[in-house]
């Protein structure tokens, strides 16, 4: 019964995990694809550094916005939309759901998604959970409100890294195509986390697998590969 519950509790926050309903997490290696995904933005001035990043190489990414900050900031929301990135909910303030009532659940997506459309018009219908944190129930209530869940199959540990050297590493050690990779372009606690090292490793990744042949996609593209 211990091991059960241990299994069942790692299954709330492992980003692969199904237990609590099916997301989109990556495609097999043979697709030679990796998408770049960044949470908890929009965020200022690193948000738009990367955006400048990805215009110099073609790159299409994703964003996972959280709708306080874009409530905050609009114009660098727009700007996402505007330089063809796809934009995702990521809820309102960034609770963990795994603790949340389902009315609540509905009301951060909601109020995100509003945020999101005041800001950008249409987007696409994607969601990502705070932390990747899940709970029994909550993929039903994102499919119910319209959306798709999606996760990742790489993390580049980010948000508190000591150095780029550091971020780098954690990628390329998993990189195989097929990959869904987590970086952040803001930060949960307040607006204006300092993401300087996510910008610069960002384009050194980039720099590195389009040599060897990877192709780089938004997650939209990605999943019309399934």
């Amino acid at each position: 019964m211990a091991a059960a519950a241990s299994a069942a509790a790692y299954q709330t926050v492992s980003p692969t995990g199904q237990l609590y309903g099916k997301a989109f997490c990556g495609l097999p290696p043979e697709s030679r694809q990796i998408a770049l995904t960044f949470d908890d933005g929009p965020n200022d001035p690193h948000t738009l550094n990367l955006l400048d990043i990805l215009s110099k190489h073609s790159v299409p990414a994703t964003f996972f916005l959280i709708g306080r900050y874009v409530r905050q900031r609009p114009d660098i929301a727009a700007e996402i939309s505007k330089r063809g990135h796809a934009i995702g909910n990521h809820t309102f303030t960034h609770p963990l759901l795994t603790f949340q009532s389902g009315a609540h659940i509905r009301a951060e997506i909601q109020q995100c998604s509003s945020a999101i459309t005041d800001a950008v018009g249409q987007h696409t219908n994607l969601f990502r959970p705070p932390w990747g944190g899940r709970r029994p129930g909550l993929f039903s209530i994102v499919r119910e409100i319209g959306l798709e869940p999606v996760m990742w199959n790489i993390t580049g540990y980010d948000w508190n890294a000591p150095s780029m050297a550091f971020i780098e590493k954690k990628v390329t050690r998993e990189v195989r195509g097929g990959n869904v990779v987590l970086l952040h372009d803001g930060g949960h606690v307040a607006f204006g986390a300092d993401r300087s090292k996510t910008v610069a490793v960002v384009n050194r990744l980039i720099v590195k697998y389009k040599s060897e042949g990877f192709e780089f996609v938004d997650i939209p593209a990605m999943m019309r590969r399934m």
